[in-house]
């Protein structure tokens, strides 16, 4: 969500900061700010909007010095506006923060006894305002700090700086990641290692609880208790071509084009011959009575579509969660279950919260991600790497169909493990496995006439999308990207639920997106179709040829899609949905990387 950089340099810190921001655009914000010390002076500049606005702004009022902070904000306590957005001043002090703290009226209420007043709608300014209060007592900035630290619940990770001091930045994180970059004489924070790939290389994560001191050329980390932490220096290996469009018009078409590369690495990640080899310490399936996904958004459609692999392949019971609900009703975890946590990020904080209350109950926890530093990947017995690569825009597109993979490949491993594969039988499957990303490829020929129908799409008010068995977690999907990017409204439902309530909704000015592979429930799915047609809905099929060309001339569209073995269409069928959810939003002219009121890193409940 908001992104942080922090700068201790020989250079000119603001033009540094707002490079570094810019590649945190990814994560979504609505306002932008920097503050700098000159000659020991703090000043600062806030903008509504764009990192644009913040640049222009800089033009005619800029601001000098070496050291500096800035932020791009994701509105959480109060609207975009130039007052609420960061870095917060109070005195002496800048600082800026991702996630929200919990406790911020019982700190006004705290500070309104001493005769100090907010201003803004932010708990964040709160942070400030003590961290003045403290300093007014005589406090060091450092101490200051940590007595402001002291007082805060919720989630935060805070980067401070404080007038007066050219060689001093102080560095929190409890929950949201914050990294901390080497230079040679100069330091860095930042919110992830993109923001600082252009600064340096060799990273150091904070961990849960840690509280940094930061000059040019020492750091020092105390853990959540006070003592000294030795956190490793890591080397990272950032393609810096991974966080540009290479000639696309938006990140989404480009990562939509990646992905029979991205599913090739990841393929060959995991493959050994005609075997599936996972990361140390590996999961045996056979150990297993049960197992828990537990996911948000489009990871949890992964999730769901996983279901249906593990339990046809390998007989092996599989529960579903959100994670945003998870910990909340307190499930029971039998033993011999293994929990897996899915996330792009890494770092998403529900799915995080999740994975804590599962420790020490379930036999093993595994994370699919896409940042094999990632606090979620830290804090598992087992880290699955998607290896998607940068994946900038909002909408998950590469990362999804990643995960997909990753889990298939799970399944597969699980049916051998359980004894329901043989081994002639697992080499049959993975060489379907491996001609995934050549039918990708042919599949990518369906984007000019997918463009032309969502052109009319683009007209639509609502949308539905159909699907059933393992087509409905596409249908899902589809709807989920569709409505995130164009902010059509759109729903799915399992085919076979439309009489029970959703068909009540069908006109000829509700376009229906059926996605039907031709498989032993397409004829079920036809039927629902015509159940649709018969109220004069417009039916959009994706199927193969050989199915449009049994669903008849009463379709109002159709996308062709490659024919493929079932235990590849979840994958296959992703692209459509994606390729259609992003030429609906280019007609309609929405913001397709940086869509409205969304985060691509979601580091707060």
């Amino acid at each position: 969500m908001c992104g942080i950089v922090g700068v201790l340099g020989d250079h000119e810190a603001a033009p540094l900061i707002v490079d570094a921001l810019k590649r945190l655009e990814y994560r979504g914000y609505d306002s932008a700010g920097i503050a700098t010390l000159d000659g020991g002076r703090l000043d600062r500049r806030r903008a509504v909007g764009k990192l644009v606005n913040l640049s222009d702004l800089l033009v005619h009022e800029p601001l000098r010095g070496k050291a500096g902070i800035g932020h791009t904000r994701w509105a959480t306590h109060g609207a975009p506006t130039v007052g609420n957005a960061h870095p917060h001043r109070s005195g002496r002090v800048a600082v800026v923060h991702n996630g929200i703290i919990e406790n911020f009226r019982e700190l006004r209420e705290f500070l309104a006894g001493h005769g100090i007043h907010h201003e803004t709608e932010t708990d964040t300014e709160t942070v400030a305002l003590l961290t003045e209060h403290f300093l007014a007592q005589g406090l060091s900035p450092r101490d200051a700090a940590e007595q402001t630290i002291a007082r805060l619940d919720g989630a935060y990770a805070l980067c401070f700086l404080f007038e007066g001091e050219e060689d001093l930045l102080i560095a929190a994180r409890k929950g949201p990641p914050l990294a901390i970059g080497h230079g040679d004489g100069e330091m860095y924070v930042g919110s992830d290692a993109i923001a600082l790939a252009n600064l340096t290389d060799r990273i150091t994560y904070l961990d849960e609880g840690d509280r940094a001191v930061i000059s040019r050329t020492s750091i020092e980390i105390r853990d959540a208790n006070g003592r000294i932490a030795n956190r490793p220096v890591k080397l990272i290996q950032l393609d810096s071509a991974q966080v540009d469009k290479a000639g696309y018009k938006h990140f989404m078409a480009k990562e939509i084009a990646e992905q029979p590369a991205v599913i090739t690495q990841t393929l060959q990640a995991y493959l050994d011959g005609d075997r599936i080899r996972l990361p140390e310490p590996g999961i045996d399936f056979a150990s297993l009575d049960r197992l828990t996904l537990v996911a948000c958004g489009t990871a949890h459609y992964a999730c769901l579509t996983a279901k249906y692999w593990f339990e046809q392949l390998a007989a092996l019971p599989v529960d579903i969660d959100v994670a945003s609900e998870f910990r909340y009703r307190e499930p029971p975890i039998p033993a011999r279950t293994a929990a897996i946590f899915v996330s792009q990020s890494g770092e998403t904080a529900d799915t995080l919260a999740a994975l804590r209350y599962a420790q020490g109950k379930a036999e093993m926890i595994g994370a699919v991600v896409n940042v094999a530093e990632s606090t979620i990947a830290r804090e598992s017995d087992i880290v699955l790497p998607i290896h998607a690569g940068a994946e900038i825009g909002v909408a998950s597109t590469k990362a999804f169909t990643c995960q997909l993979t990753v889990l298939l490949l799970l399944a597969l491993k699980a049916a051998q493990d359980r004894g329901h594969l043989s081994d002639s039988d697992m080499a049959e499957k993975l060489g379907l496995v491996r001609s995934l990303p050549g039918i990708l490829n042919q599949a990518l020929a369906i984007e000019e006439p997918a463009s032309d129908i969502s052109r009319r799409l683009s007209e639509a008010r609502d949308i539905l999308f159909l699907g059933r068995g393992i087509m409905y977690p596409l249908a899902l999907e589809g709807a989920l990207k569709l409505k995130e990017i164009s902010y059509i409204h759109a729903e799915a439902y399992a085919s076979g639920e439309l009489k029970h309530g959703p068909i009540a909704l069908i006109d000829e000015h509700v376009p229906v997106i059926v996605m039907a592979p031709r498989d032993n429930l397409f004829d079920k799915t036809i039927s629902n179709m015509q159940e649709v047609m018969a109220r004069g809905g417009r039916i959009l099929l994706i199927s193969d040829q050989a199915g449009i060309e049994q669903a008849g001339s009463g379709v109002w569209s159709a996308l062709p899609m490659p024919t493929v073995d079932p235990l590849l269409t979840p994958i296959l069928y992703a692209l459509p949905a994606q390729l259609l959810a992003y030429h609906t939003a280019v007609h309609k002219g929405t913001d397709v990387d940086q869509p409205r009121n969304l985060a691509k890193s979601v580091t707060v409940e």
